[in-house]
């Protein structure tokens, strides 16, 4: 998801709905994708000069292969050593997260005789990037300042509606041909197409936030050609996507909290109070005054939370925002607050792109209510409780309510019908909360479950804890997976210390970090 982004305790309708089987046809890959030839050229990406690129093409409707095909723009490391294991395919989230340069990162970060086993494979998913058709609904839909998120008026609600409303039938008018297509049954679909391509009789993957639900469901339809798959910060399968939006609110809230106590723990450096609550209040008290009177016309209440809900994602990037909440309240400076939010900004993970894909998959994936009362009664139910985000979540995720094409229902994962799978999973996780990471182990039998024990990080391996990346490197290399004696982890690792005050004043994010929480960031998946 992107908002409190996806992972996505409301009481949904979608909680009633029974979960749609997988036609045995699916399951036993009766339909199986033609294979096609790929044609690898330099990406010319200087970051990762090994990078290769290729388009495959894919049908639009997989039960109807004869009919319009669409393309998907890939990416890839190639194997050096001299035996390979195949390709292992990676996806970063979103959904509406481009994957290309993830196998740059990936190929780079993993152990490097680790990597030289395999092929990394990246790809834009369907209606994503460089893939074509891409998905652009309302061009500068996220433009500043929108109206706040917080529904204090009747007014304030009412101009959040007409936005959604529009946003929903733009994409219907645009995109009616496309939209019936956009769902994660039909890009798991293509990820087969992508093993086909690549004459592999069997997938290794590798999937961060949402990328974990793609891993889910291909192992449900496919789960003959499933060899190695890694899923990092899980999405919890049954509540996609109305009740898993609601947890993930609550989930934000509290990791918020945790970057207030931590501020306080700072008073030296930033001089806020050294009390959680006292520094929260100066937070909410920001808001209110943005809301009143955007800084430098660009920052509002809502592109304020967009600003710090990259810090439920990353601890790291809690100093620069301390910096400019800081700047903001002690010295009425707005610079360095309107440089986080050009740096940091959830929106701005993704584009106008990237959020017209995320609508398009979440609201035909699964039923979400259509009485706005509902949503109305929900939301403030939980705002009650969390007041950091819920409201702004529940903008973000509005045009499903009045979304023009029919959903699909999601699909039951349970599977006892594949190897072992590795889960990782940090316990506070705000975008995708703990309980998904229990769900997944629970429901992919056979699976095994690694927590980063106090961990509040999404998208934990390759970010430098060793002990998770030695569990990852093991099950890469040889399949070895970690077996507890009991309990729901079987195995855990210390989290990574906390970050310290920076020096800097101005906002610049990690760039290494950046490339993997790309496709991830917003509370969404």
């Amino acid at each position: 998801m992107k908002r409190p982004a996806a992972a996505l305790c409301g009481i949904a309708a979608l909680a009633a709905a029974s979960l749609t089987a997988v036609p045995a046809a699916a399951q036993s890959g009766a339909a199986a994708p033609r294979p096609a030839s790929l044609t690898w050229k330099k990406c010319g990406v200087k970051r990762y000069p090994a990078l290769q690129c290729a388009s495959l093409k894919v049908p639009l409707d997989h039960d109807h292969p004869d009919g319009r095909h669409i393309t998907l723009a890939l990416s890839r490391v190639p194997h050096t050593a001299k035996k390979s294991q195949g390709p292992l395919l990676v996806n970063p989230g979103g959904p509406g997260g481009s994957g290309l340069t993830l196998a740059g990162y990936v190929a780079k970060n993993l152990p490097r005789k680790v990597a030289a086993q395999y092929d990394v494979i990246g790809f834009d998913p369907r209606g994503v990037g460089r893939s074509t058709p891409a998905l652009d609904c309302v061009p500068g839909y996220f433009d500043p300042v929108r109206p706040p998120s917080v529904p204090t008026t009747p007014r304030i609600e009412h101009e959040n509606l007409e936005r959604a409303r529009s946003f929903a039938k733009a994409c219907g008018k645009k995109y009616e041909d496309l939209l019936p297509f956009m769902d994660t049954v039909s890009t798991v679909k293509d990820m087969d197409a992508i093993r086909a391509a690549l004459g592999a009789p069997k997938l290794n993957y590798f999937g961060y936030s949402y990328g974990t639900y793609l891993g889910q469901v291909y192992a449900r339809y496919f789960p003959q050609r499933v060899r190695r798959f890694v899923l990092d910060s899980i999405v919890d399968p049954t509540g996609v996507w109305y009740d898993d939006n609601m947890e993930q609110d609550l989930a934000f809230n509290a990791r918020q909290r945790a970057f207030m106590a931590w501020v306080a723990k700072y008073d030296a450096t930033y001089k806020l109070g050294k009390d959680p609550a006292k520094v929260e209040a100066e937070w909410y008290a920001m808001r209110a005054a943005l809301a009143k009177k955007p800084a430098d016309g660009k920052v509002g209440a809502g592109e304020l939370e967009d600003t710090f809900l990259p810090g439920g994602y990353y601890d790291g990037y809690w100093p620069d925002l301390a910096a400019a909440f800081a700047a903001y309240v002690n010295d009425k400076d707005p610079g360095p607050l309107v440089d986080a939010y050009e740096n940091y900004a959830a929106v701005d993970a993704s584009g106008d792109n990237g959020y017209s894909v995320y609508t398009a998959v979440q609201c035909g994936d699964a039923p979400w209510p259509q009485d706005w009362a509902q949503w109305r009664r929900d939301n403030d139910m939980v705002h009650a409780k969390a007041p950091f985000s819920t409201w702004n979540n529940a903008w973000y995720n509005a045009p499903c309510a009045f979304w023009p094409t029919a959903p699909h229902g999601p699909t039951d994962v349970t599977n006892d019908d594949i190897p072992p799978v590795l889960l990782f999973q940090a316990t506070n996780d705000a975008a995708t909360p703990y309980e998904g990471g229990v769900s997944a182990h629970r429901l992919l039998r056979g699976s095994s479950l690694v927590v980063e024990e106090g961990g509040g990080n999404h998208g934990i391996t390759l970010s430098g804890n060793h002990c998770l990346d030695g569990y990852l490197a093991a099950y890469l290399a040889k399949g070895e997976v970690p077996r507890g004696s009991g309990g729901e982890a079987d195995a855990t690792c210390h989290k990574l210390p906390d970050p310290k005050p920076s020096s800097r004043t101005r906002s610049t994010p990690n760039a290494g970090r950046g490339t993997l929480l790309h496709g991830m960031l917003g509370p969404r998946v």
